[in-house]
Order: C-alpha cells, then structure tokens, then sequence
C-alpha cells in the first residue's frame, strides 16, 4: 500500500489533500485501537470469573457488561462536545487521562474484593475509552482520500482486534490460575490494570509531543440542505440514523457472544479425545467428567484467544482488502448475512458443527464495527464529530442485550441464547444492503458517493 502516488496518479492512502503524509500520526492513533482492545478482551473473560468467585448467575455477572457499555452510553455525548472544543488531539489526551485514573482504581478495588467496586472501575475505564473511540475512529478517516475511508479504519481495527486475542490471555493470567483458587485469583485482578493506567500516562505524554493535523471532511449535504432547509440536523439524515440503530445491534450481539463464549464453551461442546485434552494447547484446560474430557474455564480461554480472536483479526484483514475492492456497504451485508446463518447452527444445538460455526463467527463480525461507523458518518463533513459520538452511544447495546441473552441461557441453555444475535445480524444485513438509498441527498435522491463505490483498478 504505497503513500505516494499510485501508477493512476491517486493519492496513497495515508497523504492528505494538502500532500502530507500521515502516516506516523496514522500508526500513534492506531496505537489506542490496540489499548482498548486489551481492555475490552480483559472485560470478556472476566464474566466467568465472578460467576465462580461471587457464586453469581450467567445474568447477574452480565451487569459486568452493562457497566462496561453503559459507560460508553453516559460519555459519548460529551466527548463529542469535547472533541469538538478541543480538537483531535486535546480529545485524545483527556481520553487518557480518564483510562489512566480507571486504571488505578482497580487497586483499592481489589482490596475491597467487593462486585460494586470492580464495577466502578469498569464503567469508568469504559469512559475513558469513549473519549478515544469517539475521537480516534472518525479521524482515521479523514487521514487520506476518501474513498479509503474503510479501509483505513479497518485496518486501524486490526490493531484493536490484536488487542482482542492479548485481553484475554492477560486476563486469563489473573482471573483463572492453575489451582482453580478463584479467590487468590481475586485478589490479583488489579495488576494488569494498574499496568495499564502507568502505560497509558507515558502515552499520553507522547501524544502531547506529537503533531497531529486538524482535518475538516467535505461535507456532501451541504449544498444541497442550505437549499432544501438550513436547520436540517444529523438526524435527518436516514445513512446516520440506520447506522445508530446497526451499531447498537452489533454491539449487543458481539458483546453478547463475547461474554458468554467461555460459558458455551464449557457446557455445550462435545468431549475432546485425550490427545486434544493433552496437547499444548489445552494444558491444564480440561475437565474429566463421566470418563470423558471436556474443556474447562482455563481451556476455553485459551480457544478464545488462540482461534477466536486470532480469525477475528484474519477477517479485519480481509475486510479492510475487501473493502478496497468493493463498496463497503457490501462487504458488510455479505458478513452480516453470514453470521446470520451461523447463529442459526449455533442455536439448532448439532454438536461440533455448531461450534465450529461459533468461532467462525469472530471472522464474520470482525469488520462490522469499524465498516458501519464509517458509512454513517459519511458525507457528513464537520458534523461527523456529533454523529461519531451517538454512534459510540449506540454501543450501549452491549449493556442491555447481554443480560437477555444471559436469561435465555439460565432458562433454557446457552445454544438457545445465540437466538439474540442471530435477529441482530439479520437486521444488520437488512441495513447494509439498504445503504445506498438510505444515503441519498435530500429532495434530488442523488445517491453520495459511498466509500470504495465501485471496484478499483490497480
């Protein structure tokens, strides 16, 4: 992916209007692509541990989810006021400081040991993220032409999807250890985010050095609302509004099959052979139950990151190709209807292939966050900051779905819980499909020009 200009004479990905080369401020914001997804993978495995800890239901530990997306919900709006005031960098930097501070509480956190206490950390680290998601996803699209919007924030994604895969082993560390001691393993919860909160000062000291350019997007309603009416908002928009709705359906559903990935794992696959159970990889993982093996918390863990998290960084690669080649909205509609299908073989409960269809869900939803943000907001120019942050308010989706999800699962069992995201990503294929049209300019119809509308030439 070259940064100058290509055999066509078009910009590279990462060179401005102007022709700056961006790509050094590209690769520092990507860096906080890379740190909430530590985060969040950390978030994912902690459900089990307090279901085992506190001798909490699948339902009760999902409110460890419901603090963590409602702390999206209470500061996205004000972090697109911030990011508005103070621009991409200030915006960043406060962000961090929020991590950072969310961070150190997890040190009294620990040693009050208390289930309130943890949850106070987590909202407020999820705060701190708000700022960064709010600010950092809507800039990577403006870090070069537009029409490889997507594409950069896939790939600026892909940092947050290695995040993914090193969350969990982290949190594995320290959550689950090889006594099963859940209650030693308590006490240690707080190393790795205090950890965090000392990184992150360093970071954001960098970022204070570091030269980041103010860009203003083009925006492509303009002239066509000054005529048609000058007080039209973002929520006249139908690409936007949908895009709110995607987003908060995605959520739910990723947080969903995040959070409860560890407790499918553990009760609803079949035995592994005593080889498996035996091999590097599941040491230490399994269960011997009825004479057979069956994979553990510990295990289950370890198959996130090993192989769920690991396809879903596969498939932000892939996106952000796919995405270069053909128009976005595509793309998102034929993963979206994938994951359709796969739910449906995760619910009908039929053993390995079930399973099987788990995982490969990761590679199916990986591009989805990242694709729809960048298609609501299109167009949209300055009032992509505004719309940014009710796009990230939309991840409060991961507060409420969870806990549905979670009581279906106490209820009946945790295969007929995946009925939840199978209705999202259906919905969200709807959306995508639909995009075209839903971004049409006001009273001519005229379609805008979507990212990537058509394949490129090389």
């Amino acid at each position: 992916m070259s940064n100058t200009l290509d055999s066509s004479g078009r910009p590279g990905i990462f060179v401005t209007e102007d022709g700056k080369n961006v790509t050094i401020t590209f690769a520092l914001v990507s860096s906080l692509f890379l740190l909430w997804g530590i985060c969040n993978g950390m978030i994912d495995v902690m459900d089990k541990h307090f279901q085992d800890a506190l001798h909490l239901s699948k339902g009760q530990s999902a409110w460890v989810q419901f603090a963590h997306y409602m702390g999206y919900c209470f500061m996205s709006l004000p972090a697109g006021y911030f990011a508005r005031k103070l621009g991409y960098k200030g915006g960043i930097i406060a962000g961090l400081c929020i991590v950072s501070l969310a961070g150190f509480w997890f040190l009294p956190a620990g040693h009050l040991g208390a289930f309130w206490a943890y949850l106070i950390g987590v909202f407020a680290l999820a705060m701190g993220l708000t700022f960064l998601e709010t600010i950092a996803n809507p800039y990577t699209t403006v870090l070069g032409p537009r029409q490889f919007a997507p594409m950069r924030i896939n790939l600026a994604q892909s940092c947050n999807g290695i995040g993914w895969i090193c969350g969990p082993i982290i949190g594995g560390m320290f959550f689950y250890n090889s006594t099963n001691n859940v209650a030693a393993a308590s006490q240690h919860i707080y190393i790795p985010y205090v950890t965090i909160a000392v990184v992150v000062l360093v970071l954001a000291g960098v970022f204070a050095m570091a030269t980041m350019p103010e860009i203003k997007p083009p925006d492509d309603y303009e002239a066509a609302e000054a005529a048609h009416s000058p007080l039209r908002s973002i929520w006249s928009h139908p690409h936007f509004v949908c895009a709110v709705a995607a987003q908060f359906l995605y959520v739910a559903a990723q947080a969903g099959i995040f959070s409860f990935f560890i407790n499918y794992i553990v009760a609803e696959i079949p035995p592994v052979s005593y080889s498996v159970a035996s091999s590097a990889l599941l040491s230490g993982g399994t269960i011997v139950r009825d004479g057979a093996y069956f994979v553990n918390e510990k295990g289950a863990t370890t198959l996130l990151s090993a192989f769920g998290f690991v396809l879903f960084l596969l498939g932000r690669f892939t996106g952000t190709y796919l995405t270069k080649q053909f128009p976005a909205h595509l793309v998102l509609g034929w993963f979206a209807a994938a994951n359709t299908v796969l739910m449906l073989l995760i619910f009908i409960k039929i053993g390995w292939i079930s399973a099987i269809a788990l995982f490969l869900s990761f590679f199916f939803m990986s591009i989805m966050f990242p694709t729809i943000f960048a298609l609501g907001i299109s167009g949209l120019g300055e009032k992509s900051k505004t719309a940014s942050s009710f796009i990230v308010m939309a991840i409060m989706g991961g507060a409420l779905m969870p806990k549905l999800m979670g009581h279906i699962g106490d209820l009946y069992n945790m295969s007929r819980g995946f009925i939840v995201p199978l209705f999202c990503f259906a919905l969200i294929a709807l959306y995508a499909f639909s995009w075209r049209k839903l971004a049409s300019k006001p009273a001519s119809g005229e379609p805008i020009a979507p990212p990537t509308l058509e394949p490129l030439s090389h």
